[in-house]
């Protein structure tokens, strides 16, 4: 199984995963997104495994400053503006064998296990 963590290292969310995943024994390959965008057609991979709603970073500068308009958008919209800002993307993602599993870290202990262990 080939995990991949897509974030940037100052993240605190990405910190608690790689924590995470770091006590739990996964092995890991750490992606920042910041030094290596993710292409536009990874990115389509992506919102075709997740949809764009829960992949949108609403708490950064990045989505604040895209306008009201956002709201309206569909997820074509979203993975252009994606693949134009890689900051509008929730930290972290994780991709097993090459598929997006999960975005952010919130998900319930047993929920972890199985998208990021099993």
């Amino acid at each position: 199984m080939a995990l991949k963590v897509y974030g940037i290292p100052n993240c605190g969310t990405c910190k608690k995963a790689i924590a995470w995943l770091k006590e739990n024994e996964v092995a890991y390959e750490f992606v920042n997104t910041k030094d290596e965008p993710p292409e536009k057609a990874q990115i389509e991979q992506w919102v075709a495994a997740l949809t764009a709603k829960p992949m949108r970073n609403t708490s950064g500068k990045s989505y604040r400053s895209l306008g009201e308009e956002r709201n309206t958008w569909s997820d074509e919209q979203w993975v252009e503006a994606f693949s134009q800002d890689a900051m509008l993307l929730k930290r972290p993602l994780f991709e097993k064998d090459g598929e997006a599993v999960l975005v952010g870290f919130r998900a319930k202990p047993e929920v972890l296990e199985e998208k990021l262990k099993g």
